[in-house]
């Protein structure tokens, strides 16, 4: 196996026949991203094709193409652009039922939507990373999104230049949104804080969030 890429909780490997495996470094399961991927997938929305699943691990379709992430730090993305298409990826994800929740008012969440989970391929842009995909309301979906770009600028993640640029995306990204953020802040600050792959500064900024994002809402 090849190792080819590596986030704060997974690695991925390719393993032949344009397919990739990714692991969990500290174990867990599986199942419930795999049934949330295919579940979107038979909606039509942009994800990898899931094989199989067992444990900490996951075969899936390799998607080729940078991040967008990788585009926008290196100057080939409008900020603008990548704003609006986080929005409509989103707003298009919560057009599709809930999978198990019995309210009628949920639908599918990502919670983890940002520049570096979309693969932008030569078909369109494809998202990554479902672990904490589930069902619940819109507006908290949308939240950690706006939350996690916030977080970012804050901590210093991207600077100058590329803050500004952070900026600009958020702003298109609130304008965009079909669900309002404004009553789930609070509860996607809470998971943010509780992601134990975080450093203490960067949860540290996390209380100046709510007033960048007010500062900054349509």
């Amino acid at each position: 196996m090849q190792l080819i890429g590596t986030g704060r909780e997974a690695d991925v490997y390719a393993i032949g026949d344009g397919r990739v495996l990714r692991r969990y470094r500290e174990g867990g399961d599986v199942a419930r991203e795999m049934s949330v991927m295919k579940y979107v997938a038979a909606q039509g929305f942009p994800v990898p094709e899931v094989f199989s699943g067992d444990g900490p691990d996951l075969i899936m379709q390799r998607v080729d193409g940078p991040t967008m992430l990788a585009e926008l730090f290196a100057g080939r993305l409008d900020p603008t652009w990548c704003g609006e298409t986080l929005a409509d990826l989103l707003n298009k994800l919560h057009t599709i039922a809930a999978l198990s929740s019995p309210d009628p008012t949920d639908r599918v969440l990502h919670l983890d939507l940002h520049p570096d989970n979309v693969i932008l391929t030569a078909a369109g842009p494809v998202v990554i990373d479902w672990r904490n995909g589930t069902d619940g309301p819109p507006g908290f979906d949308n939240a950690l999104t706006a939350v996690t770009i916030a977080q970012a600028v804050l901590s210093g993640l991207v600077d100058g230049d590329l803050a500004e640029a952070a900026r600009a995306l958020l702003r298109a990204f609130l304008l965009g949104i079909d669900s309002p953020i404004d009553a789930h802040v609070g509860r996607a600050i809470t998971m943010r804080r509780n992601n134990n792959t975080m450093t203490a500064h960067e949860t540290g900024v996390l209380d100046q969030v709510p007033e960048m994002l007010f500062l900054m809402r349509p």
